[in-house]
């Protein structure tokens, strides 16, 4: 894993004009199930963003190629959920990671819309939420929704670390060009923020009921 890393992160600093396009099949792969559960590109897209915030990759191709290949990976995951149907948890490969899906499911189960959304955010359930809503019939113009606006938050709030440690607490007066994505990452952050406080509350309700 480590040598992937290592070897994306080379050829982003050697190529920075393929940045986008790395960024973006790793987005997508992220995103995708059984994909996204081995990948770790998590890991290089926080470095990509201390690449961004020390000026060696631009901005706004990174942030775009994030949300993109975001929403599409999670798209492909969520129509093979509805091809494919409930039984093929029981198939190979996927009944290799019953305990996985199992998770999303009840996950799905408990949130519904607000899943997809806070999914994207949680790794043990990223990559398998949408394939879980598609299984399950979810309505199709709702998950879009709910995968693009968190596609949208979720490119910087997964950049931003990175990005902050390359600028340093003491810069930000000093932001130049790239302050529109601090803006974006503190504005992600705000929104998730918001929208666990609400999945809280929506769980400490039903469990009312």
């Amino acid at each position: 894993m480590q040598s992937f890393i290592d070897q994306c992160v080379s050829f982003i600093e050697t190529h920075q004009a393929w940045a986008g396009v790395i960024v973006g099949l790793l987005a997508f792969g992220e995103s995708l199930i059984l994909i996204g559960i081995l990948l770790p590109g998590t890991a290089v897209l926080v470095i990509v963003g201390g690449l961004v915030g020390a000026g060696i990759v631009q901005p706004l191709p990174v942030l775009l190629a994030a949300m993109i290949g975001a929403a599409l990976g999670d798209t492909v995951s969520f129509f093979l959920g509805r091809w494919l149907g409930r039984g093929v948890v029981h198939k190979w490969p996927l009944n290799r990671y019953r305990r996985e899906i199992a998770r999303a499911r009840l996950f799905f189960r408990r949130y519904g819309f607000a899943a997809i959304f806070a999914g994207r955010f949680f790794g043990p359930v990223r990559a398998t939420v949408p394939l879980v809503a598609g299984m399950m019939g979810m309505n199709r113009r709702l998950f879009q929704i709910a995968n693009i606006v968190s596609a949208i938050i979720w490119a910087p709030v997964v950049l931003s670390p990175g990005w902050l440690v390359a600028k340093g607490a003491g810069s930000f007066a000093e932001l130049g060009a790239t302050s529109l994505f601090g803006m974006a990452a503190i504005a992600a952050v705000t929104v998730i923020i918001v929208a666990v406080a609400v999945i809280k509350l929506r769980g400490r309700r039903d469990a009312r009921h």
